[in-house]
C-alpha cells in the first residue's frame, strides 16, 4: 500500500520534468539558426581579422608569420611628445566628427520624435510623417551625397543665392569639400537612425505622467526635462550607438564630401586595403573596433538597455 502511494506521488514529478526538458530543447533549436548566422558572419570574420592583423607583409605578398609590426607601425611616433603621431591625429579627427554628428542628430532626432509622439494625435498621420522621414533612404547613400554638390559647390545654388543677395562678396569655399560638408552629409544620412529608437521610447511613455506634471504646474520645458527626457534615455542610448558605430567606420562619406582631403580611420583602412596591405588594415580595424566597443560600453553604463526594454 505504501509503495503504491509513493509511486503515485513520484509519477507526476516525472511527467512534469519531461515537458520542461522538451521546452528547453525546443528553445535551443529555435536559437540555433540565429547563433550559427551570428557566428558565421560576425565571430568568424572577426577572428580572421584578428589573426591577419598579426601577420607580416611586403610589397609582393602576405607572410603568415606572427609579428607586432603592424601595431607598432600604427603608434610609431606617439612616444614623442613634441609631435603627435598620425594615428592619434586621425582618431581624434574621426572622434571629433563622430561627436559633432552625434550631438546634431540627437538634437534633430529628439525634436522630430517628440513632435511625432506628442503633437501628432492621429496614428495615421504619424505613420505618414514617419514614412516621409524614410524617403531619403529610397536612394543610395552615394546619390544622396552627390545631390549636395550642385547646392554647396562654388557655383552652386547656395553660393549664387548668397552672392545675389549681397550677403557675401565671393562664393564661400568651405561649403563643399570641408569639415562642414562632411558633417552635413553625415547628419543627412544618419539622423533617421536616431529618430526611430527615440520615437519608440517616447511612444511607451504613459501620457498621464505628462498630464500630472502639467497639473502640478510644470512648464513645457520642465515636462521635457523631468519626465520625457529621463523616460527616453533608452531610445537615446540605442540611437547613439547606431549613429556612433556607423560614423566611426564610414569612409565613403568622408572621401566624397571631404574631397579626399580629410583623414579618418575608415579612410586609412580603405587605402591600406587598396594597396593590398591587409595585415596593416586589419590592425587598424581591430583598434577601431576596440575604440567603438569602449564608447558603446560607456553608453551602456548610462542605461541598462536589457532592463529597460
Amino acid at each position: 500500500m505504501g509503495n503504491h502511494a509513493m509511486a503515485s506521488i513520484e509519477l507526476p514529478v516525472q511527467t512534469l520534468e519531461a515537458p520542461v526538458k522538451h521546452r528547453r530543447a525546443a528553445a535551443w533549436l529555435q536559437a540555433t539558426p540565429l547563433t550559427l548566422t551570428f557566428a558565421l558572419f560576425f565571430i568568424v570574420p572577426l577572428i580572421i581579422t584578428l589573426i591577419v592583423s598579426f601577420w607580416d607583409f611586403n610589397e609582393y605578398q602576405i607572410i603568415p608569420a606572427f609579428t607586432f609590426k603592424n601595431y607598432a607601425a600604427i603608434f610609431d611616433g606617439c612616444s614623442s611628445m613634441t609631435d603627435v603621431c598620425v594615428t592619434f591625429k586621425t582618431y581624434w579627427s574621426t572622434i571629433k566628427f563622430c561627436a559633432i554628428v552625434w550631438a546634431v542628430t540627437l538634437l534633430i532626432g529628439f525634436t522630430i520624435a517628440y513632435f511625432l509622439a506628442f503633437h501628432v494625435r492621429s496614428s495615421g498621420m504619424q505613420t505618414v510623417l514617419f514614412l516621409v522621414c524614410t524617403i531619403p533612404f529610397w536612394t543610395s547613400n552615394v546619390i544622396r551625397m552627390i545631390s549636395w554638390m550642385p547646392l554647396l559647390g562654388r557655383n552652386g545654388l547656395v553660393n549664387q543665392a548668397l552672392v545675389s543677395a549681397h550677403l557675401v562678396e565671393r562664393p564661400l569655399e568651405w561649403l563643399l569639400y570641408s569639415n562642414f560638408s562632411v558633417v552635413l552629409a553625415f547628419v543627412h544620412l544618419y539622423t533617421f537612425f536616431m529618430i526611430v529608437p527615440i520615437f519608440n521610447a517616447m511612444m511607451r511613455i504613459d501620457r498621464s505622467l505628462l498630464e500630472a506634471a502639467r497639473d502640478a504646474g510644470a512648464s513645457g520645458w520642465q515636462v521635457i526635462r523631468e519626465v520625457v527626457l529621463p523616460l527616453s534615455k533608452t531610445g537615446i542610448v540605442i540611437g547613439s550607438i547606431f549613429v556612433i558605430t556607423i560614423v566611426m567606420g564610414d569612409f565613403l562619406t568622408v572621401g566624397v564630401m571631404g574631397g579626399q582631403q580629410i583623414a579618418s580611420v575608415g579612410k586609412i583602412i580603405q587605402v591600406q586595403t587598396g594597396y593590398l596591405q591587409f595585415p596593416a588594415a586589419a590592425a587598424n580595424a581591430i583598434i577601431l573596433l576596440a575604440v567603438v566597443l569602449l564608447i558603446v560600453w560607456a553608453l551602456t553604463r548610462v542605461v541598462d538597455i536589457r532592463k529597460e526594454l
